[in-house]
């Protein structure tokens, strides 16, 4: 199957207008369950406007109702009328309508709620917009401070879901390589364990001081029958 251009919104596009259970919605926009059933909870896609797919040509009505009709069928997109896909931009300066610039700073403020791992260069160069408005927003110094709400930057049709998805993947993909070096550096090496040998215990025939010769013990009543014995006699 083909990929289609937008599959969070056209996901969100389904949940809303159709009967599909989440398993048709996410084997159709190569998605997984769990985050088709977080977009219809709210979690996933938040503020996130619905792409039709019918208007689109990437699905039909008749496919639609056998979904319906049937929860195990699998949705088939019908013939492409455009065969040729379109070659990818080359690097520059993004352009964007001057009837869209008044939506960057709400992309802005979406990305930095949802993902604040991508980079103001990265944001820069996404939705065609400074790093001065990036840090406006960010530190709460925007003109329009009080009137920005997030907004998914390709609802604002700032830039396309394949390349929303591909700055997301690839932001996570360094958070996640930097967490594991810093653990590593934390873990710092395996210390060895050291013996101490325990010290041999002093034998009967020394004394403390393993110079002199242990001397017998003498009893008081060894002490006193030896006592007077060689008093010498009275003249």
């Amino acid at each position: 199957m083909a990929k289609i251009l937008m599959p969070k919104a056209t996901a969100v596009w389904l949940i809303d207008n159709t009967t599909l259970t989440f398993e048709q919605i996410a084997e159709f926009c190569e998605l997984h369950p769990l985050e088709v059933k977080g977009i219809a909870d709210g979690e996933v896609a938040e503020n996130m406007r619905g792409a039709d797919p019918v208007a689109s040509g990437e699905l039909t009505r008749e496919e639609i109702a056998k979904g319906e009709a049937d929860k195990t069928y699998e949705l088939q997109m019908p013939p492409l009328k455009h065969a040729n896909v379109p070659e990818a931009k080359k690097k520059g300066a993004r352009f964007t309508p001057v009837s869209r610039r008044k939506d960057r700073p709400d992309a802005i403020y979406w990305f930095i709620k949802h993902h604040p791992e991508i980079t103001d260069a990265q944001i820069s160069r996404l939705i065609g917009t400074t790093k001065s408005t990036i840090e406006s927003v960010r530190s709460r110094q925007h003109w329009n401070t009080a009137g920005l709400k997030p907004v998914d930057p390709v609802t604002l049709g700032l830039c396309t879901q394949i390349e929303l998805d591909s700055i997301v993947s690839k932001a996570a993909s360094k958070k996640s390589q930097a967490r594991d070096e810093k653990d590593a550096r934390l873990a710092g090496p395996t210390l060895r364990k050291v013996v101490t040998p325990t010290p041999a215990e002093p034998s009967d025939d020394a004394s403390s001081d393993g110079d002199e010769p242990k001397r017998d013990k003498i009893t008081a009543e060894q002490l006193f029958a030896n006592f007077g014995k060689n008093k010498p006699a009275d003249e």
